[in-house]
Formats: structure tokens, sequence, C-alpha cells
């Protein structure tokens, strides 16, 4: 296209110009959310206003595929060899030296454990824990890949109230907002007994796995399930968590639902904290994997 076309176009609004060179045409995947297309508008572009560079930190997490990022991203990107470049619109391009970088559509990106470095020390504690437990329950960073993470963040500015933040990841949560929940639990001190509980049938099949559980000292068990937005939102799917639930209903477990406000706010926290009171529930060591059967209920 020459000049004059994008000028016109721009002109009359059918474009949007972002910065220098880099312009949104508004055309989007329709499968995609909302919210995920803002934060992958927000990180690619860095790459298109400075071609050849590194996307790095949370924008960086973003094209890797990892959830829990903030909904608005902040484009930023380095130079392979850390020289400096004056930044370009809303784009930060930070001095930071990479010897290796992912490939991911075409894109420079930082690697995740570098990624996590650069990010976490500038995220708070909602966010950070959140894309952490993302790394870790899609493969993307083992334990081992954390700590050397963290290790690497030593000199990030804002690392210092972070450093308990790296050992409460967990990759048992399967989204941000079961991360959310459990954070809140954490804080008032009730901690889930199990992540991902199994419930079973009678010839071992796994007819349901529950987000959050507390095992009560009665025999009985609290279940908590955390409603995410997208999860739950179809006809199938709520036709499928109704029968769940009628499922694991009994005079054994205790039942709560949540949705994803309530755990991003920590709402949730405080009346389970009443239902475990209620019952004189402690916290306790438990085997690393738990079952609940159906006919135990």
């Amino acid at each position: 296209m020459t000049r004059q076309q994008v000028v016109e176009r721009a002109g009359r609004k059918e474009w949007e110009r972002v910065t220098r060179g880099v312009y949104d045409t508004g055309v989007h995947d329709p499968e995609m959310n909302l919210w995920d297309r803002r934060r992958r508008r927000g990180a690619l572009i860095g790459p298109l206003a400075f071609p050849g560079s590194i996307v790095t930190g949370t924008p960086a997490l973003v094209l890797q595929g990892i959830e829990g990022t903030p909904q608005e991203i902040s484009p930023e990107v380095t130079i392979a060899d850390g020289s400096s470049r004056v930044g370009q619109g809303p784009v930060v391009v930070r001095r930071v030296p990479l010897t290796r970088f992912d490939v991911v559509d075409g894109v420079r990106v930082a690697t995740v454990e570098d990624a996590l470095a650069q990010a976490v020390p500038r995220l708070g504690e909602r966010h950070a824990l959140a894309v952490m437990d993302s790394a870790l329950h899609h493969g993307l960073v083992d334990v081992a890949g954390l700590a050397r993470a963290h290790a690497a963040a030593a000199g990030h500015r804002g690392v210092a109230r972070t450093h308990e933040w790296w050992g409460l990841a967990d990759g048992r949560a399967e989204s941000p907002a079961e991360t959310w929940a459990r954070r809140a639990c954490l804080r008032l001190g009730i901690p889930p007994d199990v992540l991902q509980l199994e419930v079973v049938s009678a010839n071992g099949d796994v007819v349901a796995r529950v987000d959050l559980a507390w095992l009560l000292p009665d025999g009985g068990v609290l279940l908590a399930e955390i409603d995410g937005r997208d999860e739950h939102s179809t006809p199938a799917a709520l036709l499928w968590d109704r029968t769940r639930q009628n499922l694991l209903a009994s005079r054994r477990t205790i039942i709560r639902r949540y949705t994803g406000r309530e755990a991003w706010t920590g709402a949730l926290a405080t009346p389970i904290q009443r239902v475990l009171r209620s019952t004189g529930w402690r916290p306790r060591p438990v085997p690393d994997r738990v079952v609940l059967r159906l006919e135990d209920l």
C-alpha cells in the first residue's frame, strides 16, 4: 500500500494509528474474547514498532500463552544486545541484554523464565501469583525453572516484596480465579487441604474435580467451586455444573460456589472461614493425593 492509502484510511477512522508505522486495522479473531484481544494487542505493538526487537516482561508472558496478566498491557521490548533506543509512543524499550529468546508466531519473545523474572517484580501479588501458577500448570516452566526465575529477578526493582510469592505458586490451579481464591484463603489462615479434589465412582472413574476442598473433622468435606465467566457460561456447561452439584450433594458435603469477582476481591474467604470454624476444622498435614468416593458421601 502507498503511504497515501494508509493516511486516507486513518483519516476516515477505518484504521487507528497506534504509533509511528503501526496501525490497528480493527481485524481480529472473533473467537478471542475482548480482554484477551486487548492483552494481545498491547503485547504486539512493541515488536511492530521496533522490528527485530525481543518482547519482554508481561507482554512476553501474554504471547507465551500464560494466563493471569492484567487486562491492560503496556508494550515493552528490548534490543538483543541491550543497546538503548528512544521509546516510541506507548512502547518502552528496556536495556536488558538477552542471549536467548523464543519465537512465537514469528515474533521474538523472552523465554518464560526470563519473562517471569522481568514481570513479577512489577506486578501486584494477585497477578504475579496467577502468572506463576499458569506457567507451572501449562508446563511452560517447572519448579526448578521458577526458582531460577526468582534468582534472576534479584536485581530488579520491586523484587523484595515478591520473595514470599514465589514459594506460594502451585501448578494445580487451572485458572487465575482459582489462584485468587486460594490466595485469599491463605491470607486468612485457612489454606485448602486439597486442590482439584478428584471424586470417583464405584468403578474408579473420575466424575468430578473440585477446585478447593477442606477435609472436616467429622469426616465430611467442604467443597468450593470457582465459576469462571467463560468456563461456566454456556448452556451445556451450566447443565453439567448443576448435574455435578446434584451428584456431590449429601449429608457429608458442604458445597459453596463463588464467582471470579469474589475470588479476585477475596470476599469468599470470610464465609468459608465461618463454615470451617463451625466444624472445628484446623490446618493439618494431608496426603499428597486425596480421592473422594461417591459411595462414601
